[in-house]
């Protein structure tokens, strides 16, 4: 049914075309009355089961490696997708693999894979005043005494979780009508897309409040906005929907700015509690919170690359060997790391419809390894997978 709307309230199912669709948004009602559909939309986005179908796309590799030995993969998100079957894509993405350090990095959730666990905890750095990230690593055998980090991770986990709320808020409540003007001046979205943009997000807000109790504790997260209305697209014009996420997405900027950051431990804080587990620690993405380079913490090492962060590469490989020059004899050096940043829901969605900047990464594939104008800055570093591989894994084991 492209290029049409559903009417009002979904209650007599009328339809109309598209170029209606500015006169119908304006007739719905606000707040708006939940229907079935609005329910079943909802099921979907929260379904953790896989089908059949979904199971095939998570086990096939978009594409096979069989030349690449050494697979270092510390910085991805296996999301809700079982660990298992992520397991056999790997095995499949790399059937020579020789050495590997594979490492999951959920979004302040511990998790495991094979030895080893991980995750990227949000933290605060009150140095410079920024959000911040961390990837902590560590050998799961050592973690049986980490009450107190699983603690931190729990209480962080819940604060970030409530970000979500804050987001629908902004976009539903009359007192951040300014936020709502300024994202549509920014966008250049009409009355009409916010409006529709206001009615989802209530929707949104009224199934949170009353599947509080059952709804998967890691589906709480922003993206969950974006998907409530992506799942509805056979219903509305294509060019609407599209305008509200660009929409919502400015929206979202603004509500994170708003996110009160004292909430969160300090960056030194979770810093501490793991190296007192034995941990290893890893900035992602410096370039987007480019301070902590300068901040002086004790880390082993930065991710020089991400599909996020792309731009600085050379740059970061070349500040990571001077800063090497500098340190003392006793000072373990700095480790160069790139991170693929895979998301492993992404990949049980039809490709046509899934977010083709996360569709199209998967574990250990990270191509400026052997990228010949990044390899000359490795080898002046004395950087490449099988090294880091080699020494990393020596500190979480020893």
């Amino acid at each position: 049914m492209e290029g049409m709307i559903l009417s009002a309230q979904g209650r007599n199912m009328e339809i109309v075309r598209g170029d209606e669709s500015a006169a119908q948004v304006k007739e719905m009602e606000f707040p708006p009355q939940l229907t079935e559909a609005d329910e079943k939309h909802f099921r979907s986005i929260i379904n953790q089961g896989l089908s059949p179908e979904q199971i095939q796309r998570v086990v096939t590799p978009l594409r096979v490696q069989p030349r690449q030995e050494d697979v270092l993969a510390i910085h991805w998100h296996p999301e809700f997708i079982p660990m298992d079957l992520i397991s056999q894509r790997i095995e499949a993405t790399y059937p020579n693999k020789v050495h590997e350090l594979i490492i999951p990095t959920q979004h302040n959730v511990l998790m495991e894979y094979g030895d080893y666990s991980g995750v990227e905890v949000d933290c605060y750095s009150h140095e410079f005043q920024r959000k911040v990230q961390l990837l902590l690593h560590f050998r799961t055998s050592r973690l049986e005494s980490a009450d107190v980090f699983k603690a931190m991770l729990d209480h962080t986990f819940r604060y970030r979780s409530s970000q979500l709320y804050a987001f629908l808020d902004m976009v539903t409540n009359i007192k951040y009508e300014d936020y709502l003007q300024l994202a549509s001046e920014e966008t250049g979205v009409d009355e009409e897309v916010v409006r529709f943009a206001r009615i989802q997000a209530k929707k949104l807000q009224l199934l949170l409040e009353e599947h509080e109790q059952t709804i998967p504790r890691d589906m709480i997260k922003n993206k969950l906005v974006r998907e409530f209305i992506d799942a509805q697209r056979h219903l509305f014009p294509a060019s609407l929907v599209h305008r509200t996420q660009l929409f919502l997405k400015s929206v979202k900027s603004m509500a994170k700015e708003n996110f009160s950051l004292t909430y969160f431990y300090k960056t030194s804080e979770f810093i501490e509690e793991a190296r007192a587990l034995g941990g290893g620690v890893v900035v992602p993405h410096p370039e987007q919170f480019w301070p902590i380079l300068l901040a002086d913490y004790d880390v082993d090492g930065y991710e020089v690359w991400n599909p996020q962060s792309q731009e600085y590469t050379d740059f970061l490989i070349n500040v990571i060997h001077r800063q090497n020059k500098t340190r003392n004899a006793g000072q373990r050096s700095l480790l160069v790391f790139m991170g693929d940043d895979t998301h492993m829901s992404e990949k049980i969605k039809d490709p046509s419809h899934a977010e083709a900047g996360k569709y199209y990464r998967d574990i250990g594939v990270q191509p400026p390894w052997d990228d010949l104008s990044v390899r000359k800055s490795l080898i002046v570093g004395n950087a490449g997978r099988a090294r880091v591989i080699e020494e990393y894994k020596a500190r979480l084991d020893g």
